[in-house]
């Protein structure tokens, strides 16, 4: 096998490469054409960079329903929300002609919009890949007769598939899946306005020490079940729980919120963190989509400086000491709520604890990713939190889910609970 000697010129490289591409930054300007490009849209580098895409390229007045331009920004923002590629149906994309006023000309374009990461995981530029479809367009509509239905779909004399019939049934499904995401992202807000209503965002008086995060998942149609709840039980005792229901959308989003609420008057009368488990495993029994839930449920004695817990499958909280040595709360744990056939009850553990300490409680999209074990998520949230410790809650919170990717996305929600002790 042979090598390449020397550096590669990449600007070279991407100048020379017959497919059309450009790239553009989050604002939609052009920041770089290669030559094919320029030659497929008539335009010089000088017209193309520093220029806004819509500015360049805007919507032919003499046909306002033409929804190439609405549908390529529309794909354009999809790539800077879910930081993946979209490939686009074939689009007509009239443009204007060059050195000509007001005149455009009829095209057709099949784009694919590819994101380019920054150092931080975001998206920081796109590359707009594009290939001219016009003159195959022109001819497949020019010659719309001679078609006969084989049993396999409509077929040219010639016996080719008539190109004009797969374009009208092309968009026709391209509108389709349209309506489908607008629908989606309907749902997703409805979703996370009610997951957001339903969470607390105001500690206990007695908890100022406290921080609360949540993480949605990235992209627009992923809003998940994941909850968490503190109360006052006493003068010097608090309860605060974490939970996570199986699934996503609105059906999760309205069971996490059902279950909360069981669990939030659980605490006040149980004697307990396990009785609590138990009340909520006998309601979750009754109510369809909370099978497997997972919750912790956790009491802070002041006074005594002790910490009692019950967790029903759910991952165990974590307590960092001020000389930096970290624990997992993990002596109570059992099973997720209604898996069993038949209610039992729960275990219960308690450790004590010395003030300064910090603990924490989360739920599985904090630490947990693809292609690893979830020793390695927790080891580096043990990690995190040995770091911060001595800083104050809401630091330690913004902290950790820097440390643990959460701003740069994640396929799972994630909710925080951050308590210097």
């Amino acid at each position: 096998m042979s090598e390449v000697s020397g550096d590669i010129d990449y600007a070279a490289l991407f100048d020379a490469v017959p497919t059309p591409l450009s790239v553009l930054d989050r604002d939609f300007v052009f920041v770089e054409a290669n030559q094919a490009y320029l030659e497929i849209t008539g335009r010089t580098r000088d017209e193309l960079i520093g220029h806004h895409l819509f500015d360049v390229f805007p919507v032919n007045p003499d046909d306002p329903d033409a929804d190439g331009p609405e549908n390529l920004l529309a794909s354009f923002r999809r790539v800077l929300e879910t930081g993946k590629p979209d490939t686009m149906i074939l689009q007509r994309y009239d443009i204007p002609r060059p050195g000509s006023e007001g005149r455009y000309e009829e095209r057709y374009w099949s784009p694919v919009n590819t994101p380019v990461l920054g150092e931080d995981g975001s998206v920081s530029l796109i590359v707009n890949r594009v290939e001219d479809a016009t003159a195959y367009v022109r001819d497949s509509l020019a010659h719309p007769t001679g078609l006969a239905d084989t049993g396999g779909g409509l077929r040219a004399a010639d016996g080719k598939i008539a190109e004009s019939e797969l374009y009208a049934r092309a968009r026709e499904l391209y509108e389709h899946n349209e309506r489908l995401r607008r629908a989606h992202a309907r749902e997703h807000e409805v979703a996370l306005t009610l997951q957001k209503a339903m969470l607390p965002t105001h500690m206990p008086l007695e908890l100022r020490n406290a921080a609360v995060r949540y993480r949605p998942a990235q992209g627009s149609l992923n809003v998940c079940g994941d909850w968490y709840d503190m109360i006052n039980l006493s003068e010097d005792r608090f309860a605060v729980a974490v939970g996570d229901v199986v699934g996503r959308g609105l059906e999760a989003a309205s069971v996490m919120g059902q279950l909360r609420s069981a669990l939030s008057a659980a605490m006040r009368v149980a004697d307990g963190p396990a009785q609590a488990l138990y009340g909520l495993d006998l309601y979750a029994r009754s109510l369809d989509g909370a099978l497997a839930t997972t919750a912790v449920k956790l009491d802070i004695d002041t006074h005594t400086h002790t910490l009692t817990y019950s967790s029903a499958g759910h991952l165990p909280p974590m307590l960092c000491h001020p000389d930096g040595y970290t624990e997992l709360l993990d002596q109570a744990t059992d099973v997720p709520l209604a898996a069993r056939s038949r209610p039992s009850h729960r275990p219960q553990a308690i450790t004590t604890y010395v003030p300064g300490s910090a603990l924490i409680l989360y739920t599985d999209g904090l630490v947990e990713r693809r292609e690893e074990s979830i020793d390695v998520g927790l080891k580096r949230l043990s990690e995190s939190l040995t770091r911060h410790r001595d800083l104050g809650p809401e630091e330690i919170a913004d902290n950790l889910l820097e440390d643990l990717g959460m701003n740069r996305g994640t396929a799972d929600d994630a909710a925080l609970v951050v308590i210097k002790l």
